[in-house]
């Protein structure tokens, strides 16, 4: 065979093998995605079942004002899930494990903390993903793979886009709300 003619195939065995790992990566984001929404739908009947939403749960300095007045012997502060607010954490709940047909019986509160870790979980792991499917579109693009529809120039500037502020980068700030309020008892 003609040295040309193996460099050939072989740079376009190479774009193949590029191609195939985007294509099951985008295909793993959408499975991933099922997921997500499945844990979202998830958590939000939970949260409809103990009757609160992110926001509905008083922060500690409103309670702190409102029960200022009347307290007593009573226990100065007790901590409140954003998830479970006044519900009984230890009130039972079924749960479906992931990836399996068992079905278990187990508190609330752990029931919405399972479905909270398996949901930063999946968003680390689709973060993860998307950022592969960049890499790799902008190795098959400067391949010359994409140079009929787009320049390497065009899908570089794509890959390098991100979602975090300029100026919240520079200034290092990342702000987490914290996970546990506390309330006067």
């Amino acid at each position: 065979m003609d040295p040309n003619m193996k460099q050939l195939q072989e740079a376009l065995v190479d774009i193949e093998i590029d191609a195939e790992q985007v294509l099951l990566a985008r295909h793993q984001l959408v499975e991933n995605d099922k997921v997500r929404n499945a844990n979202r739908e998830a958590l939000t009947a939970l949260r409809k079942k103990a009757r609160t939403t992110k926001t509905s749960v008083p922060s500690p300095f409103e309670v702190i004002m409102k029960e200022m007045e009347g307290s007593s012997g009573k226990q100065l502060i007790k901590e409140i899930c954003p998830t479970c607010g006044d519900n009984d954490p230890k009130e039972h709940t079924w749960l479906m494990f992931p990836g399996s047909d068992i079905f278990a019986r187990v508190p609330f509160h752990v029931a919405h903390t399972v479905l909270d870790k398996d949901q930063e979980r999946l968003d680390f792991d689709t973060k993860k993903l998307q950022s592969f499917v960049k890499e790799k579109s902008l190795v098959i693009a400067e391949k010359g793979a994409l140079a009929g529809r787009f320049g390497p120039d065009t899908v570089k500037s794509f890959v390098n886009l991100s979602d975090i502020p300029k100026s919240a980068q520079e200034a290092g700030e990342f702000v987490q709300a914290p996970e546990v309020k506390y309330q006067l008892g």
